[in-house]
This record gives C-alpha cells, structure tokens and sequence, in this order.
C-alpha cells in the first residue's frame, strides 16, 4: 500500500499522485451485492439545485457494505479486497459457513484467506466486530455505533482510526479522529483495528480534471461574483464591498459558531475537538 508518483512531464504529473492499489485483489465487483447510483447533479425533485457544484463525474455502482454485521458468532472467510469509487476506504467480500457473502469495511492488514467474526463473546482481533464493554482501554476501532444496533455510523473513511480510552458506568469514552473524546454506549458495537487505505490523505489530484471525474464542480469565489448573486459581489478590482466572508445568503463564514448552544448531544461529548 502506498503511492505512485510520475515523471514530472507536465504540469500535472508534476504535482499528482495515485495510490499504487497493492491490496486490490480483483478488478470487478460482486454485482448481486451492486446497485445502480442515480446521479441528481446536485438537484431536487423539482429540479432545482439544492446542493452545488456538483455534477458529472464518472458512472459508479453502489457497493452494499454491511455496517451493522449482524450475524454474530458465524465464521466467514476473506474472499477478496476491493476498490469501492464511492468511499476512500477499501471494502472486502467475505463468505459465510452457510455461502452468504457480504461486504464489510476492510481494516488495514486483514488479507485474503483470513477468518472474521462477529458477536459479543468473541476475540479482539483485526476484523472482529463486538461490543465497546469486550474491548480493553486503549484498543484502536472503527466502524462505530451511535447507538446499539443502528450499525457502524462513525470512524469509516479511509486511514482514519479511534481509541477506546476508558469505560464509565453505561458509557466508553471514544478519542474520536478529530481529538474530541466522546460518550458512546458500552452495547454499541466496534470493528477492531484501523480503515484501509492509509495513504489516502497523502493523495493529490494534480488536476483539474480528476475532480470532474469526481464530479465536483468548478468553484466560483463570491468577490467575483455580480452583486445580484453573493453579498460579497461587485466593485471595481478585488472589492468585497466592505462585507465580511459570507456564504451567498449571508451567513457569516469566519468564526460564527453554527452549532446550537444547548443541542442534546452536547452532554455526550467530554472534551471538545478544537481544545
């Protein structure tokens, strides 16, 4: 697992890079578990843009990752691991005793041929999926439940990872990727070990173009804007016409505080991610 980088003959190959796809063991989905991904381009049912700068972009199939790996205490067999276009994080299809496959989020290290489980009795190794109350303090995990049996909502990127610091009566205290340390029900479940693709901050995209293929959207800065179409907008030369940044409907972009004061969640987080 790491990263290419090219001869610098143009400008682009200057700066780009791509991951070299070492762990990849098959170029083609398990299509019984793909659907179709309908691209919106960013628009509503009324076919208005709800959500910008998007559209394009290659043709995709939505892998169906099981995040809530509910069949507990049945061995299944790594069959293979997976390029997934819709996450930064690798997928693996596994096989149960009985021949079910599924897909799973794969944590850096699990190789094919390998046996993963699922349940509350079972061993605190790569790939195991068991409760946060099984897991000793200070064991890295991912895949994490907001709430017991609603499946893994937290920590499934790419390279990202959490730590179980410490159990408290109902709750464990989970360093979250971002610093903040925050409350999690000890019944909610965990897959041991940290996500796939490490090098998946370490990547740029040199160009342009491989952000179409994304399909992101160019990105027009307000100051250049007409004055009808951003506050920011209008004036002779680099003018912000004496706003301060804001988005197109003037919400303030520097230092306002968008998160609500007394939101209920608040009580479960116990040190903020910025301190």
């Amino acid at each position: 697992m790491g990263l290419i980088k090219f001869r610098p003959v143009t400008p682009t190959r200057r700066y780009g890079n791509v991951s070299d796809f070492s762990e990849i063991t098959v170029d083609r989905p398990y299509k019984p578990l793909t659907e179709i991904r309908k691209r919106t381009g960013g628009r509503n049912n009324f076919g208005k843009i709800t959500s910008r700068r998007i559209g394009g972009g290659h043709k995709q199939r939505i892998r169906l990752v099981d995040f809530r790996r509910s069949r507990f205490d049945v061995p299944a067999k790594v069959l293979t691991v997976e390029y997934d276009p819709n996450r930064s994080a690798r997928i693996a299809l596994i096989e149960y005793t009985d021949g079910q496959k599924s897909y799973i989020l794969c944590p850096d290290g699990l190789r094919v041929g390998e046996e993963v489980m699922s349940g509350p009795d079972v061993d605190v190794q790569v790939g195991n999926h068991l409760p946060l109350e099984k897991i000793p303090d200070g064991t890295m995990v991912h895949n994490i439940e907001l709430q017991p049996g609603r499946g893994g909502k937290l920590v499934r990127a790419g390279g990202v990872v959490a730590q179980v610091l410490a159990k408290e009566n109902d709750y464990a205290h989970i360093k979250l990727p971002s610093g903040e340390v925050r409350k999690i029900s000890v019944k909610s479940f965990a897959t041991v070990g940290q996500c796939s693709n490490i090098d998946n901050e370490n990547i740029v995209l040199g160009k342009a173009g491989r952000g179409r293929w994304l399909g992101k959207r160019p990105v027009a800065r307000g100051v250049v804007r007409n004055p009808v179409d951003h506050p920011m907008g209008g004036g002779e030369g680099k003018s912000k016409s004496g706003q301060h940044p804001q988005s197109p409907w003037g919400q303030k972009s520097k230092g306002l505080k968008t998160r609500k004061r007394y939101k209920a969640s608040n009580k479960y987080i116990v040190k903020d991610r910025r301190k």
